[in-house]
């Protein structure tokens, strides 16, 4: 029998999060105007400690009124700190009032700072051998972790323990205070030393191990930096005390007297009440819990794992028998490889039942592993059962173990439910959609990482050479992670609007769709690329020189140190914007903009493009042509985008340059195999018909309905002129405007898109919104929707919440207005493309199986390889197919085109 872990005990730093809270909401008040957002938020964050730390001891520890023993050291510390806001002043209080009715150990310590406290307890916990989490946002605890104890933030979802720390700063917990006297603190006017920044002092903390050696080797640090320091010796010493957190306060009270939290409904109900937080107000009224943060994390109690590997056939056997009568099952696979076209099965994992879980290892070929069943045996007794339609699995991303599979011969069917889609689908934007951030987020648990058991870097192990000692409670967690995640979130999709049909009929459905897309792979000519490569190296070769010639000089195109002296200090152009550190910028939209002044910024950014499309594509892809397939074989990813659409990698498809000479060279080498053409098939316009439709505006109707070209009608709108009598710069005007609106552009955008005076732009904007009126109210209509929802929808009910759009930041508030506005129209369109690929991909494999197949789809647009006798009759049928994916009222133009290669087809 094991000997019980005593839970650590978990440390608050309440200042800390006080400040953050109060920037991360909006600005709440209740009906008699009291703020409440600073209020919510800390309250939040340690209602979620709670439930992550289910039997931990917690504390709550925040600063206290008036002057420190720190002061007394330096009369200056804090003092370029501004007053706390006022509306902020007021919420401390009832935090306090409500932590306390919580029943939660509240301490207030004069004369110290939380931070003492907290490394005071910190110590005594440590003293007896209790781990201890430091719950804070300050980058100053870093100094106490230690093998017991860790930082976590809440807010940020990170923790930090010793390897983290180092990872973070680059130095060790116990060299953080030399460190923070050397940076010093602007925000607690810590002196430190002048211009010393973080890389400065991790290479000095490096060099010499600690403060005191570096001031003893001081006149060995050359150049400016080597005087600052010389200058700072006298202050080190007190900057080092202000930055030290006292470990041994005299407190009058131990971890031992603080009990645990008993709670006082009675006055917590009073308090919910004062400030009109109604869901908690439910929540203690009717025992349940439905503010949307505490039910996302919402967790019964952990069941006791019973984890196992089966290394004997008796015990597989068993095990294929459970599966084989479950309901659903959890299946997860262990690999050699991330790249799914490489990768073999090291292992495979199944789930029934929560905290009930078996590893199958069947590769692991470390020096001294011990003997485990054969590998071809085990996945011929699988098979039947993994390729049995009717048997239901349960996976976390199983597009990934689909492909796997395949490399083994085995066709995964029965996908009946996946976590990461589940998750994506229920809120794209609450987190990132891995399995260990999903376990955080919706069961409250930190799982065992990979990185734990194979080490990081250039050392990191592969699955197969991990002792089946850690590598089979991590494989069997990973399979119960995924049945409980599964548990967790499918009631949450069913229950929330439409999502639960998105997920079913649109996000599932295309895993297998995606995943013999990617097996398949597409073909491409090295020859063209590398010719192409060769013109783009010569083509940049000539803009160097014309760039050292306009320059009068030779210089490093890459250097932007270089790139500066000469644009700003030598031709004396426009700053117009600077980097964080106040140097002026060199960006790429920064260099667009001072083009239109100057031959050289044009010629900058014409070799960055074509440097970049050398690098990414016509130097790479020949070497991503896989040795057993000839072919490049990407990787979708349906959980990356917030708005539903498919991204790609490896290579990344979506950014191949759509309108440039440059990217149409590009896509000639991707080709037709002998006998095939290439068949592309692009909606016309998507998102510009799918905003007539949302509008209803019945202008843009009328003129998809006749078939017009949009542009040159909304031209004729905008500029009062016959259609016939449209210029083409009115038309390139027009849809500036028609694409700029849809993506919440403002009259300063449009006039710096068009290179026109501000106020024309905005004329243009209100001529457009007086012929189109319908849009106007859509957008003012769909923005309003935000504020009050928080989410914005799609035309099938796919939802993109909307963190910011009440934000105390007015950028980040506008900038979650824009999104708003182009999100449905973005979501839709993406959700229309998948619908067709579904039935597309059904339609090939019945009526064409070995004729035609589905191989990239990039943005709004479909490639199939056909056979050349009948890519007219697959063109006829996949147009239709897609023009009736979604019904809208103005028709889903598709058109299509066949060539040798993509850009012949496009």
């Amino acid at each position: 029998m094991t000997e019980q872990k005593i839970p650590p005990v978990v440390l608050v730093d309440g200042s800390s999060y006080l400040f953050r809270a109060y920037h991360a909401l909006p600005p709440l008040t209740n009906s008699k105007n009291h703020p409440t957002g600073a209020i919510k938020g800390v309250i939040s964050m340690i209602r979620r400690l709670e439930q992550d730390f289910p039997g931990s001891k917690m504390v709550v520890v925040f600063d206290a009124k008036g002057k420190t023993f720190r002061h007394e050291l330096y009369e200056e510390y804090k003092a370029t700190r501004p007053p706390m806001p006022e509306d902020l002043a007021v919420q401390i209080e009832p935090i306090h009032d409500i932590i306390r009715a919580m029943g939660l150990p509240l301490l207030i310590v004069p004369q110290v700072e939380a931070d003492d406290v907290i490394g005071t307890l910190a110590r005594e916990a440590t003293d007896k051998g209790i781990d201890v989490v430091v719950s804070t946002g300050d980058k100053d605890m870093a100094q106490l972790v230690s093998n017991h104890v860790t930082l976590i933030n809440t807010m940020t979802e990170t923790r930090m323990d010793r390897e983290g720390v180092i990872e973070k700063f680059g130095v060790t917990p116990e060299q953080i205070i030399d460190y923070l006297a050397l940076v010093g603190d602007k925000v607690d006017n810590i002196p430190g030393v002048h211009k010393c920044g973080p890389k400065t002092a991790v290479k000095w903390l490096q060099t010499y191990g600690d403060l005191d050696t570096l001031i003893a080797h001081a006149d060995e640090i050359k150049g400016k930096i080597g005087d600052y320091l010389r200058e700072a010796i006298e202050t080190l010493p007190l900057s080092r005390e202000l930055a030290t957190i006292k470990t041994d306060v005299d407190l009058p009270f131990s971890l031992e007297d603080l009990s645990l939290r008993q709670q006082d409904n009675a006055r917590l109900l009073e308090l919910f009440r004062e400030y009109e937080f109604r869901s908690w107000i439910d929540e203690l009224e009717q025992g349940q819990d439905p503010t949307p943060q505490a039910r996302d994390r919402e967790t019964a109690a952990p069941p006791e794992k019973r984890y196992s590997v089966i290394t004997e056939q008796p015990a597989l056997d068993a095990w294929l028998e459970r599966l084989q009568a479950a309901e659903l099952f959890a299946f997860d696979t262990e690999t050699t490889s991330l790249r799914y076209m490489d990768a073999e099965i090291v292992g495979v994992s199944f789930a029934v039942e929560p905290g009930e879980a078996a590893y199958v290892p069947l590769a692991h070929d470390y020096m001294g592993a011990p003997d485990q069943l054969d590998r071809e045996a085990v996945l011929a007794q699988l098979k039947p059962l993994l390729e049995d339609p009717e048997q239901k699995k349960v996976g976390q991303n199983l597009k990934y173990d689909m492909n796997v599979l395949a490399n083994h011969g085995i066709e995964l069917r029965g996908i009946a439910e996946d976590t990461m889609l589940e998750s994506y689908v229920y809120n794209s934007v609450a987190t990132r959609h891995d399995m260990d951030s999903l376990a955080r987020e919706y069961l409250g648990e930190q799982t065992i990482t990979y990185e734990s058991i194979a080490g990081k870097g250039a050392k990191q192990l592969s699955f197969n050479q991990i002792e089946l000692e850690k590598a089979g409670p991590y494989a069997a967690e990973d399979a119960d992670i995924t049945l409980r995640l599964h548990q967790t979130l499918r009631p949450r999709l069913k229950e929330t609007g439409r999502l639960d049909a998105v997920y079913r009929e649109i996000d599932l459905p295309l895993v297998p769709v995606l995943s013999r897309m990617e097996q398949r792979g597409t073909l491409i000519s090295a020859g063209t690329l590398r010719r192409h490569s060769q013109e783009l190296a010569e083509r940049m070769a000539e803009l160097e020189a014309q760039a050292h010639e306009v320059a009068g000089e030779t210089f490093n195109l890459g250097s932007t140190k270089q790139l500066q002296a000469i644009l700003y200090d030598k031709f004396a152009l426009p700053v117009i914007k600077k980097t964080p550190k106040g140097a002026p910028s060199t960006a790429e939209p920064v260099l667009q903009e001072l083009a239109h002044e100057h031959e050289l910024p044009r010629l900058i950014v014409e070799h960055r493009s074509l440097s970049k499309l050398k690098s990414t594509y016509t130097d790479t892809l020949p070497e991503l042509i896989h040795p057993r397939t000839g072919r490049v074989h990407t990787s979708y990813h349906q959980a990356v985008t917030a708005t539903g659409r498919l991204s790609s990698s490896d290579p990344n498809l979506q950014n191949i340059p759509i309108r440039t000479e440059e990217g149409r060279r590009i896509r000639q080498a991707f080709i037709a195999p002998e006998g095939f053409k290439l068949l592309a098939a692009d909606y016309s316009q998507i998102e510009l018909r799918i905003m007539a439709h949302l509008s209803g505006d019945r202008g843009l109707l009328q003129a998809f309905e006749r078939g017009e070209d949009i542009h040159r009608a909304t031209a004729a709108e905008v500029f009062g002129v016959p259609l016939d009598e449209v210029t083409g710069e009115q038309r390139r005007s027009a849809k500036a405007i028609n694409f700029g609106l849809i993506y919440g552009m403002s009259a300063f955008g449009l006039s710096r898109q068009l290179g026109i005076e501000r106020k024309l732009a905005q004329q243009y904007i209100d001529r457009y919104f007086e012929r189109y009126p319908r849009v106007l109210s859509y957008m003012d209509n769909i923005r309003r929707q935000a504020h009050d929802d928080g989410f914005v929808e799609t035309l099938f009910g796919r939802r993109l919440y909307l963190p910011d759009i009440n934000a105390r930041n007015k950028q980040l508030q506008q900038a979650a207005e824009r999104t708003a506005i182009n999100a449905p129209m973005q979501g839709t369109a993406a959700d229309i493309i998948k619908r067709a690929m579904i039935e597309v991909d059904q339609w090939l494999r019945e009526r064409y199986p070995d004729d035609a197949r589905m191989t990239m789809q990039v943005h709004d647009e479909l490639i199939i390889e056909v056979r050349d006798t009948v890519a007219d009759e697959v063109r006829e049928g996949l147009v239709k197919r897609m023009s009736r994916a979604a019904s809208l009222d103005v028709p889903l133009l598709v058109e299509a085109g066949i060539g040798d290669n993509w850009d012949q087809a496009h």
